[in-house]
């Protein structure tokens, strides 16, 4: 884990973390070990139930590793509380969305957080591809939202790419990169919120042709990841990268980055599309290019 563990008794104030999927246990868990007091909500209890355990789980292997010591793990779990009513998130001064990458989804997550935070807090979204202009479009001060889009596994990617709306503030963008650096992260900066902003986009492009290499026969997925892990140079292959980040999450960003730009670079390969409707998604069903139940 890269963040340094913090003076126990030291808080380095209230963050909120909308949605407990993969990608919100993964920042609530860095901000509580670099020494924020974290809200983490989710609409039920059994996805903050699955998000506490993912939490205790990554944890455990740092432990195992002589990474970080289980009294700073056990420390880290106790300045995380749960909750399934938005409002507990109030008194966060920065509040990260981590919700379905949906639009009209996080627009209405960013409706209601405007209603229920400060009018300093700054409103932060973890999306990989929607624009942050489009978000932040609906809200009577859009200029205290600002993309933050951490990487997965957040324990381990070193890289968050912040994002600037048409109408994002200086001192929000300031914020934002202070509490990602905070968190032991190294930050980019998109000046303008194209879709898919800089890392999706190549990263949709370079999926996209290597889900079609191996739907047309040109190689194995085994053999095109090696082809990058030892061509390139890259710590993972594509289709490796594919099924850990989720073919569904990747699907979505194709398809988002494609209505915007009307590129056929972005448009997704038909092969990816029957994958998820078959519900191979990747290392989170147990199979998607690789295999993951043996």
């Amino acid at each position: 884990m890269q963040n340094v563990a913090p003076d126990p008794g030291q808080s380095k104030g209230l963050v909120g973390i909308v949605g407990a999927g993969l990608m919100g246990a993964g920042i609530a868990q860095v901000a509580a070990h670099a020494g924020y007091d974290v809200v983490l909500h989710d609409t039920t209890s059994e996805a903050l139930t699955r998000a506490v355990g993912s939490i205790t789980a990554s944890q455990a292997r740092f432990v195992a590793k002589d990474l970080m010591s289980a009294d700073d793990a056990a420390a880290a779990r106790a300045r995380i509380s749960t909750t399934t009513e938005l409002a507990d998130v109030a008194g966060a001064g920065l509040v990260v969305e981590a919700v379905f990458e949906r639009l009209d989804v996080k627009r209405a997550v960013f409706a209601q957080l405007e209603e229920i935070v400060g009018p300093d807090a700054v409103l932060a979204s973890n999306t990989t591809a929607l624009p942050i202009t489009a978000i932040a479009s609906a809200l009577a001060r859009p200029q205290r939202v600002v993309g933050t889009h951490f990487f997965s596994p957040v324990p381990m990617m070193k890289l968050c790419e912040l994002v600037r709306g048409f109408h994002t503030r200086d001192d929000t963008l300031a914020r934002a990169r202070a509490f990602a650096e905070s968190l032991g992260k190294t930050c980019v900066v998109v000046e303008r919120d194209v879709a898919g902003f800089v890392t999706s986009r190549l990263l949709v492009a370079l999926l996209n042709e290597a889900v079609a290499i191996v739907d047309s026969g040109v190689a194995s997925a085994s053999d095109v990841d090696i082809a990058c892990r030892l061509g390139f140079g890259h710590a993972m292959g594509p289709l490796a990268t594919l099924d850990l980040t989720g073919l569904d999450v990747i699907l979505h960003a194709a398809e988002n980055i494609y209505e915007a730009t009307h590129d056929e670079k972005f448009a997704p390969p038909e092969l990816l599309a029957r994958m998820v409707a078959a519900g191979q998604l990747g290392r989170k069903s147990g199979r998607g290019f690789y295999d993951y139940d043996r």
